[in-house]
């Protein structure tokens, strides 16, 4: 938003040339060096500063992949082709990559765009280390926090490098004009967490808390570097499949569980409570500092309408958002969340929708009805255009629930009234992307504290216990006083990986938490055999919790907030958690309904259990059966099938498609592009069974 506009300004006036920026920050021609007059000036080295902002809005960044495309498949999330049995394992597309089948011939997966954010940032940081203003009475200041900021970009950078890729080439200093830094191979990712550590540590040494010096939440400040430092720390601490070939560290634990195969092992540092150690005490020091500028908006929706309408969040909720601008950049609203059809507003575009990134009826069933985040994050409504009248209908998809944080109706109205009518093709939301929540802070805080001192020890820094930082946010899910708000596993471990589901859903951040727990894999088939369950009419545990079956509806009724003139539908109407039969709903007097899930393969009209196989039924569990296939190297589904009412058949049918990567347990990273590792000159090749 605003940095957006600050860095049109910037251009428009001259202070920076493009084909300067081009140059000093193109990481494919590194021999160019760079301006040195470009920090004689705070005005220059700001607007320098606003181009490595501006870099974030990239497609293959915050754009687009790393906030839909990439959030990929776990027990909340889902992505684009997850439940196909078409492109499930495409090592070309997003489908497959989502489902974890990849390779170095994809287009969709490479990290050339992230490299050049932190090649971006470390150019500042070198030029802001060497300027003479570091020594200004006058420009000191500004620098240090221009250098704070350009730290923690590079930091992010590479932390978002390490997460997606493993070990990964790493540059303490931008490109030398000799080439003597460009060529080098993959560094151990516990080598680059350290540097990333040391980097947001001076970083957060200089930026200053937003509201301060007019820094907003689209600049890096000090809350959400200390929060990424404590997230950082936590990744740093946590499991992910390594390249025991290349990097065979006796300094890393290996998982006790997942099965090591051809070298490739799950891992973690022997000293990584060190990491829960630091990641805690960031945390604390957010929560008891007094100059603190965040806090947790009572309203949980109002966090997602205002960002929608592209307004900053008045309690300083969020820690950090990218900034888009809006016709500009930013696919966030347009390629997920709730469905606006075509013919409504614009008689070919339509947005939003479960196409790029969407959720499950077994997440919805996750939650309390009584928390009111479920409701905000899962849309089950769509709104459509039937015989000329607008009107929402109920969308009874239980494997493409709608990621409900982004609507429509919170957009502003140039872009809903003026901007959208006349579209031909995608307009750009303006939508900034959220990348830290103050929840996260307090959720952080439980989870390392608890490792350390228990959930009951009060921290003195902190001024709060890990169980009283989880009830906080809980307390807003549910209200104050409510008796929900104790009622949680009584693990708190447990506690703390669910919580986290449901506070942040579609948020692009459970695949990831997951990954770093070692949960990833189990998580994902509890979630598949719950959603087998479901639609086999069979209880089901989800989150800890078992359903019978006569406590899921077999059918979905529905009623208007106006009888008289049907357009949006009274949600306190909908029978998502009672069964009420299965009768046939009375349009006449203001009734509506669908299949739900057992209803559509496996019971017949009356609601009892087809006599005969539905053939969608076979399809079906199939769709579910594939998803997320590509993380181990094979899957063994004969105990499911042979709790399922048409097992044998189902088995025969998901024997026609091919599942499991063959080389890697816990794949959850991608491929190294082919051009970028011919690029180094035969210093990095891809590990983990690619090519």
């Amino acid at each position: 938003m605003k940095i957006q506009k600050l860095f049109l300004a910037v251009l428009s006036s001259s202070v920076l040339c493009t084909s300067c920026m081009d140059n000093f920050l193109d990481t494919e021609s590194p021999s160019i060096p760079s301006d040195e007059n470009l920090f004689k000036s705070t005005a220059l080295t700001e607007a320098a500063l606003m181009g490595v902002y501006a870099t974030m809005t990239d497609t293959y960044i915050y754009g687009q992949k790393l906030c839909v495309n990439w959030q990929g498949a776990s027990d909340v999330e889902v992505g684009s082709g997850a439940f196909s049995t078409e492109n499930y394992n495409s090592t070309l597309r997003d489908e497959g990559a989502g489902n974890f089948y990849d390779d170095n011939y994809n287009r969709n997966t490479r990290w050339d765009k992230l490299y050049y954010l932190a090649e971006s940032a470390t150019t500042i940081v070198d030029g802001i280390r060497r300027s003479t203003l570091m020594q200004s009475t006058s420009d000191k200041a500004a620098m240090r926090r221009y250098l704070g900021e350009a730290l923690a970009l590079k930091a992010l950078g590479y932390f978002e490098l390490i997460r997606y890729w493993g070990d990964v080439p790493y540059k303490e200093h931008a490109s030398e004009s000799g080439l003597g830094n460009v060529y080098i191979g993959k560094v151990d990712r516990d080598i680059v967490y350290n540097y990333i550590i040391e980097d947001l540590k001076e970083a957060i040494e200089y930026l200053p808390w937003m509201g301060e010096e007019s820094y907003t939440v689209e600049r890096m400040n000090k809350g959400f570097a200390k929060g990424l430092l404590a997230k950082v720390a936590l990744f740093a601490g946590g499991w992910s499949v390594r390249d025991g070939n290349q990097f065979p560290d006796l300094e890393v634990e290996h998982h006790p569980t997942i099965p090591e195969m051809n070298g490739y092992f799950v891992g973690r540092p022997k000293n990584w409570k060190d990491y829960y150690e630091l990641a805690a005490k960031q945390c604390a020091e957010i929560l008891g500092a007094t100059d603190n500028p965040h806090e947790l908006d009572p309203s949980y929706e109002n966090i997602w309408s205002t960002v929608n309408h592209l307004e900053y969040n008045k309690y300083n909720e969020n820690l950090f958002e990218v900034a888009f601008g809006e016709g500009q950049n930013g696919d966030v609203g347009a390629t997920m969340g709730y469905n606006l059809n075509r013919g409504v507003f614009n008689t070919t575009q339509g947005m939003g929708g479960a196409g790029y990134a969407a959720t499950t009826a077994y997440y919805f069933y996750s939650f309390d009805p009584a928390d009111t985040r479920r409701d905000v994050t899962c849309v089950f409504q769509e709104y459509i255009n039937e015989n000329g009248k607008n009107k929402e209908v109920i969308r009874c998809n239980p494997l493409g629930v709608a990621c409900g944080k982004w609507r429509w109706y919170w957009m502003t109205d140039n872009y809903m009234k003026v901007r959208f009518p006349k579209a031909n093709s995608r307009i750009a939301t303006g939508i900034n992307w959220i990348l830290m929540r103050y929840s996260d802070i307090y959720l952080m805080f439980a989870e390392a504290q608890n490792v350390l001192t228990g959930p009951d020890a009060v921290s003195p820094i902190a001024g709060m216990s890990p169980r009283q930082a989880l009830e906080k946010v809980r307390e807003r899910a549910f209200g104050t006083g409510a008796p929900e708000i104790t009622q949680y596993d009584a693990d708190f471990f447990t506690a703390i990986v669910n919580e986290r589901a449901w506070e942040f859903g579609c948020e692009s951040i459970r695949r990831q938490d997951l990954t770093r727990w070692g949960l990833l894999a189990e998580k994902i088939e509890e979630m598949k055999i719950g959603l087998c369950m479901l639609y086999d009419y069979k209880p089901v545990t989800i989150f800890g919790k078992t359903y019978q079956v006569d406590e899921i509806p077999r059918k979905i009724y529905y009623k208007y907030e106006d009888s008289d003139n049907p357009e949006y539908i009274d949600m306190s109407s909908v029978n998502f958690n009672e069964d009420m039969g299965t009768g046939t709903a009375s349009a006449s007097k203001g009734q509506y309904e669908c299949n739900w899930i057992s209803m559509q393969v496996t019971l017949n009209k009356d609601g009892d259990i087809n006599a005969t196989l539905n053939t969608n039924y076979v399809k079906t569990m199939a769709r579910i059966l594939v998803c997320g296939t590509g993380l181990n190297a094979s899957y063994d589904y004969s105990n499911l099938f042979g709790r399922l009412n048409w097992g044998g058949e189902a088995e025969a049918e998901f024997r026609k498609y091919s599942v499991g990567n063959g080389v890697c347990n816990y794949r959850h990273v991608f491929a190294i592009y082919y051009e970028d590792v011919n690029k180094t000159q035969g210093y990095v090749s891809n590990s983990y069974g690619y090519k």
